[in-house]
């Protein structure tokens, strides 16, 4: 375990458990030692007895923010439905490197995974497959833009593509290795800052917020 990257427990019980996942900490088990280090591998470790794949939904590694993740398999189902029918409310804070006029707007971009340059997705508008995001304009700091995000679908990289592409906001996402150049991981400036689900049990609505660092 990397402990200068810690995890913060939100909120735990028998069905579930919310963590806020630093920057640089792999959702899920990667390959290689490298890659035993992961918010799975922790939660395994704290709760020997939940089940062997807690996950419902992943953070790219170098996003930071909450995780919901389930602790037996009643939750997991129930977990992965409401995100499959994107019944889940979630609240991204980002900083851009550039100035965006607009106070806000819609993106649809179709874009896809370049198989010679995993895991770099890569605009088409033949075989790419629709991403929806929802974008509001925060503020503007230094030459850069602060946004929240509402990201409608959940693809890979979403957020990052939609901000760097020419065709979506036009600048990288301060921080970003794979679409702003930028040279080193655990700095990119995303931030999964709030999560809404319902409880798979009780049935309550559950709300969690946490701000970035950045």
């Amino acid at each position: 375990m990397n402990d200068g990257l810690e995890m913060e427990i939100v909120y735990r019980d028998t069905s579930l458990i919310v963590v806020n996942k630093p920057s640089g900490l792999l959702s899920v088990p990667g390959k290689g030692p490298m890659g035993e280090d992961s918010v799975v591998g922790r939660v395994r470790e704290l709760v020997p007895e939940c089940i062997a794949h807690p996950e419902v939904h992943r953070l790219d590694m170098d996003t930071s923010g909450l995780m919901v993740l389930a602790l037996d398999k009643e939750a997991q189902a129930e977990l992965s439905r409401q995100f499959r029918e994107r019944e889940i409310f979630k609240r991204y804070i980002a900083l851009l490197d550039g100035v965006i006029e607009e106070e806000g707007g819609r993106i649809e971009l179709p874009f896809r995974l370049d198989p010679d340059r995993r895991p770099l997705q890569v605009y088409d508008e033949e075989f790419g497959k629709i991403g929806l995001t929802e974008w509001k304009r925060v503020g503007l700091e230094e030459g850069k833009t602060r946004l929240e995000f509402y990201p409608i679908t959940g693809r890979t990289h979403q957020l990052r593509v939609h901000s760097a592409h020419a065709k979506g906001l036009g600048s990288p996402i301060v921080g970003d290795t794979l679409y702003g150049g930028h040279p080193r991981h655990g700095e990119l400036c995303l931030h999964a800052t709030e999560l809404h689900f319902y409880h798979p049990v009780l049935d309550e609505k559950m709300k969690f917020v946490k701000q970035p660092l950045f």
